[in-house]
């Protein structure tokens, strides 16, 4: 739980969207300061309940974190974001958090309220480190000392005045694992990413080529970029979930590239059906598989078959990046 006085957020968030590191995600800024304001967002807010859901995979075997890793050495096979592999968390997190309100509900009487998950001009990280969720870690993401990272956050604005909840400290100290181990330096300084180098950004939120430069370092992550969450220590302790929603469906976990590249648009869609992956569109999945192809062809990989295949795609976008993929030699 915690209040509506975000003002001391204020500042920050301006001189990030100042310094353009909000990038395509235009929304960031059209909604000012909104963000840092939730009574303005929904009028008569007076409280926030924050919640947090677990997405681990119950089926996570021990040792994961080394697991993940080492796909990064495989550079034929497609790397998906964990938190990607199972249902869209969106509909889920949703969900549960309108049952909690009518619980709330039956227990005081009806009362004003909303739900946010990920979906409305939100300081999400920000109201859950208030409300005692954890604290801000240096790759910017929440950290719990019972959970790590690998959660997901929701919020429930009501117009009820309710005791705030203390927040914690932080227990990063001087570790610097998740600002070494990003592979486009996109942690500019602690508590401080640059969303225009991040690959998560990259592979979701940019709509447009990625940069040249960048292509080489995205290596086989085709949605997403877990290496922070990996690396940082306090992961130890993230919780499976007990949901089913959340176990990777089959083809977006251990695929390899070329199978992956070959889907039609039906087979997307029919395959990302329920899953966060749909939004990016089929286009924009080639694109990003083209780029982790040419990586493999630098790595030795012979996928040259499958990027000529899309050579003449109707898209430009996806033309330029198959373009460039075949362009790469092996460099080993």
């Amino acid at each position: 739980m915690t209040g509506v006085d975000l003002t001391s957020a204020e500042a920050g968030l301006l001189t990030w969207l100042e310094q353009g590191f909000h990038g395509d995600m235009a929304y960031m800024a059209s909604h000012g300061l909104k963000r840092a304001r939730p009574a303005e967002l929904v009028p008569g807010t007076l409280s926030v309940i924050t919640a947090r859901m677990d997405y681990l995979p119950q089926t996570t075997p021990e040792g994961w974190t080394n697991l993940e890793l080492e796909r990064l050495q495989h550079p034929g096979e497609g790397i998906v974001s964990i938190y990607a592999r199972g249902r869209d968390y969106h509909k889920v997190l949703r969900s549960r958090l309108q049952k909690l309100s009518d619980r709330i509900a039956t227990a005081i009487g009806p009362f004003g309220h909303r739900v946010f998950t990920d979906s409305a001009p939100v300081l999400e990280a920000e109201l859950a480190a208030r409300s005692g969720q954890g604290w801000r870690g240096k790759h910017t993401l929440l950290l719990n000392r019972e959970a790590g990272s690998l959660f997901f956050l929701g919020e429930i604005y009501v117009d009820v005045a309710l005791p705030a909840s203390a927040p914690v400290q932080g227990h990063c100290g001087t570790c610097t694992a998740c600002i070494d181990v990003c592979p486009t330096r996109a942690i500019v300084a602690p508590h401080r990413l640059d969303a225009r180098r991040c690959i998560s950004y990259l592979t979701i939120e940019h709509g447009g080529p990625i940069p040249e430069d960048l292509r080489p370092l995205l290596g086989n992550r085709i949605y997403g970029c877990d290496d922070c969450q990996l690396v940082c220590p306090w992961n130890k302790f993230a919780q499976r979930s007990a949901l089913p929603d959340f176990d990777p469906r089959e083809g977006l976990s251990g695929q390899q590239l070329v199978q992956l590249f070959d889907w039609t648009e039906a087979e997307f869609l029919q395959r990302t059906e329920g899953s966060p992956i749909r939004r990016i569109g089929h286009e924009r999945w080639l694109r990003n598989i083209a780029v982790a192809l040419g990586n493999a062809l630098r790595a030795g990989v012979d996928v040259r078959a499958a990027l000529l295949r899309r050579a003449e795609h109707p898209s430009a976008l996806v033309r330029e990046h198959v373009a460039w993929a075949l362009e790469q030699t092996c460099t080993l």
